[in-house]
């Protein structure tokens, strides 16, 4: 809804200092941000024009519109062309009055056994992937040739530092080069020391489970939502309390009416599988549950590299100032699946503990694999290759979006695809649903069903939980092509 106009507040932006040697755009848009958080701008404050900001810090106006473009996609200013541009109202969560805790799980081992035939994870789909494969990306674009010279680099003459019993939390070199990728790619502040080196996000949300969840606690999660990230919270003894997921992702106020709930798990840059972004307001929202019930979020960022309109959106635990959000990252969607490598930023009470743990299992991650990342970042590759990944990704989602069938019967038409590297489409019936990927399969094309990522005894009608899940990323244009032709013939179109 436009806002009304107002008299122009005034504004002091005198304490905004730019690097001429970093991103002039992302450094206004985290100084703007950081203001309207704190509350120095106010709600339905009045920005400067981008004419006269730009005046004012010495930049182009380019620069100013780029961080305005971004605040807008976040939902932090809104406005029209010719009546201004207006902070947005919104609400900022406080600090809170004690930390959060850390609970140890101590599940016996019979009733783990009962969890575990209850709560199987399906072994992932083998071979070269097809389409439409959900969870791949573009893994023919990775550039072996680099990583195999800086392999033989490092084994040619590996430092003896780096060969005995390494830090259970990672390799020093990585964490220093993760921190600052986020800082300054995500805009997430971090320490070296909050960051625990992972074999990929399904063993940082383990080792989430493993320390924050006590045998019987209530644990939110999306519903649908990662099934994965639900079988290891309950294999810790968690009562899974699946929370509903609309356009603006999870329905916080629905969160809010769970008793006794001081965690939740959830996927708010590319919501899986619905594919929806978790918006501004629910993210405040969220916040500010976990201050009220001194609760703990857990964001899985899987595949938040992948944005199509504007820069990727700040990380929720970007706007934390509680040390309420444990990040989960992962290179397993930038790179490929095998690498098994990711990493979790833990508010700074709780790296210590989830270091030791992980030791416990792993004692630490192989090396040469860390080694070779760290250099791989530190030389530009990585950076190079998110950027070649992102335009692969949007080339093939544009390929499907123009190839798919105008009228597919009991289909929903395929929704606005801004970030990730998968769909949704609706259906209207379960049976539906069956029939299309039945048919699917028969011609060798590869479609998952959107009602089983539903938590079993869910509320929602049956036929509400009908779709299709694709993955766009992982084939090029042509075989994408290939694909929507057989899946014509076999739906009859």
């Amino acid at each position: 809804m436009p806002i009304s106009p107002v008299p122009p507040l005034p504004v002091d932006l005198s304490g905004i200092q730019l690097d001429p040697q970093q991103g002039l755009a992302r450094q206004l848009y985290q100084a703007l941000r950081e203001r309207i958080l704190d509350g120095r701008l106010q709600r339905r404050t009045r920005l400067p024009a981008s004419r006269d900001l730009a005046s004012l810090l010495g930049i182009s106006r380019n620069t100013v519109t780029r961080a305005f473009d971004q605040l807008y996609a976040e939902g932090y200013i809104e406005g029209r062309i010719g009546a201004g541009t207006y902070v947005a109202e919104l609400s900022a969560a406080t600090r809170p009055s004690a930390p959060p805790m850390v609970h140890a799980s101590d599940n016996p081992q019979s009733a783990a056994l009962q969890l575990l035939q209850t709560h199987h994870l399906s072994p992932p789909l083998s071979g070269a992937p097809r389409a439409f494969r959900v969870g791949v990306p573009a893994f023919d674009l990775f550039p072996f040739e680099t990583w195999a010279r800086l392999s033989a680099r490092f084994w040619r003459k590996p430092s003896p530092a780096r060969l005995g019993y390494g830090d259970p939390a990672g390799d020093l070199q990585l964490r220093e080069l993760i921190a600052a990728y986020l800082r300054n790619s995500r805009g997430l502040h971090c320490d070296p020391a909050q960051i625990v080196v992972t074999n990929g996000a399904q063993q940082a949300i383990s080792l989430c489970a493993q320390l924050l969840v006590t045998p019987g606690a209530r644990v939110a999660l999306e519903n649908p939502g990662y099934r994965a990230a639900g079988h290891a919270l309950a294999i810790a003894g968690a009562q899974l309390c699946g929370v509903a997921v609309d356009g603006e992702g999870l329905d916080v106020p629905a969160l809010a009416q769970l008793e006794d709930c001081r965690l939740v798990y959830l996927t708010p840059s590319h919501q899986y599988p619905t594919g929806v972004t978790l918006s501004l307001a629910r993210r405040l929202q969220l916040l500010e549950w976990a201050e009220r019930h001194n609760g703990l979020i857990i964001e899985d960022d899987y595949d938040g590299e992948y944005r199509y309109s504007g820069t990727p959106l700040a990380p929720l635990a970007a706007l934390d100032r509680q040390g309420r959000v444990l990040y989960v990252g992962t290179f397993c969607k930038i790179t490929f699946p095998a690498l098994r490598l990711g990493y979790l930023v833990l508010p700074p009470a709780l790296a210590e503990a989830f270091a030791q743990r992980r030791a416990l299992d792993m004692r630490h991650s192989e090396i040469g694999t860390q080694a070779v990342m760290a250099e791989f970042i530190a030389a530009g590759h990585f950076q190079r290759h998110i950027r070649r990944m992102r335009t692969a990704a949007r080339s093939r989602r544009d390929a499907l979006l123009a190839g798919w069938p105008e009228s597919v019967p009991g289909c929903a038409p395929l929704p606005v695809v801004e970030a990730g590297l998968h769909l949704c489409v609706r259906v209207d019936s379960l049976a539906r649903e069956r029939e299309l990927i039945s048919a699917a399969e028969r011609v060798g094309v590869e479609i998952s069903a959107l009602s089983s990522y539903w938590l079993p005894n869910s509320r929602t009608p049956e036929d509400q939980r009908a779709g299709l899940v694709l993955g766009f990323a992982a084939v090029p244009e042509a075989q994408i092509a290939e694909a929507l032709q057989a899946l014509r013939k076999a739906w009859q179109l």
